[in-house]
Parts: C-alpha cells; structure tokens; sequence
C-alpha cells in the first residue's frame, strides 16, 4: 500500500473574515472542549462506532494518537484491531502536504512527532486508508468540522477521494454551524460518546 499522493500546489488561505470566524470559534471549541469531564466516553465511542458505523471487513482505519482534551479513541482502536483491521497512525509533514499514514499495531513503540504528536517509527510501512477517524474542535449536522488552523486533514481527504471520514468528538463540541470555505472538506459523519451522527449531506 501507498500513501496519499501528494498534492503539488497549496489551497489558497481562507479570505480573512472567514479566517477570522474559524480563530474565533476555536478558540470558544477550545475552552468549551477543556471543561468536559471524559469519564467513560473512550468506551461508550467505541460502542457507538461498533454498533452504528463499523469500517467494513478488511478497511484500512486511520486513527490518531489523542493529545490533550481530544476524545480517546484508543479503546476504539484496539477492538478494531482485535477484528483484523490494519491500524494506521498518520504523521505530519511540513506544512502544504497531506499527511502520511505509517501502520502502528498494539503494544509497539511510537515517537514524538510534529506539534506534539505521537507517531509511529520511520520503518513503520506506509498505507493509504480507506476509512478515517478524525479529530476536531468542533462539528455540525452539515458534517462540516473545525480542525486546529493547520488544514493537514482538508488536504489529505481531497487526497483520498472515496474514502470514509468520520469526526469523532465529545456530543458537547456540536455548534449550528461551523464556518466553511471551499478548501474545507466535509465529513461522511460525526461519532460522539452518546450517538452516530450522519452527514446531513447524504
């Protein structure tokens, strides 16, 4: 398997008032996102995601590492292993790339990465992924979400054209809308600790 491919030119920047409505809002994301109390929500994910939006048999799954407040997919991940999926962890490139996908399994070592990441080992073999798990700040019903500024999963989507995407996030990081542009890329659902949520684009 190959990584994404990858895409040669950098969208243009967001214009500055839309720019400035997502620094706004994630900043709002981020102090709401702080006072959440996760207990228990890494397991009730895991079950929503199982019982509501499987990946299908043999689906490379992409996950992260979680840092931070960000919703722990790490129960999630090891039942997803336990049913044979290839488990990627994606490490950041410079900026203007998408980014790579290296095959982490159970128990192995992983390494610091870009803006305080944990990736797997450059020996690690790269994989595209057809069925994502992406972190976020905040969604809405539309499937639109709200990243960190950095537009590193707005590339690699469009660098992944067919595959499935799902947000995963506290219930509490929902707003009515998150403010789009057209480098933003939506979403095939949200999964929170208390429901699966499908894109209202579908």
């Amino acid at each position: 398997m190959v990584a994404p491919h990858v895409i040669p030119l950098t969208p243009a920047a967001d214009p500055p008032q839309l720019a400035a409505e997502k620094a706004a809002l994630r900043q709002q994301a981020l102090a709401r996102r702080a006072t959440l109390d996760g207990q228990g929500a890494a397991e009730a994910l895991a079950g929503i995601v199982l019982a509501h939006c499987p990946p299908p048999p043999g689906a490379i799954v992409a996950g992260f590492w979680p840092m931070g407040e960000e919703i722990d997919i790490r129960p999630l991940l090891a039942r997803l292993a336990a049913r044979g999926h290839a488990i990627a962890l994606p490490v950041t490139p410079p900026r203007g790339a998408p980014l790579l996908f290296r095959r982490w399994r159970q128990g192995e070592a992983l390494q610091p990465g870009r803006f305080g990441t944990s990736t797997p080992p450059e020996e690690a073999p790269l994989l595209r992924p057809d069925w994502l798990l992406v972190p976020l700040l905040a969604f809405d019903r539309r499937g639109a979400r709200l990243g960190y500024g950095g537009g590193y999963y707005d590339r690699t989507l469009a660098a992944l054209p067919g595959a499935t995407t799902i947000g995963v996030a506290y219930a509490a990081q929902e707003v009515p809308a998150v403010p789009t542009g057209p480098n933003d890329r939506m979403l095939s659902g949200i999964a929170t600790e208390t429901a699966y949520l499908p894109s209202e684009r579908f």
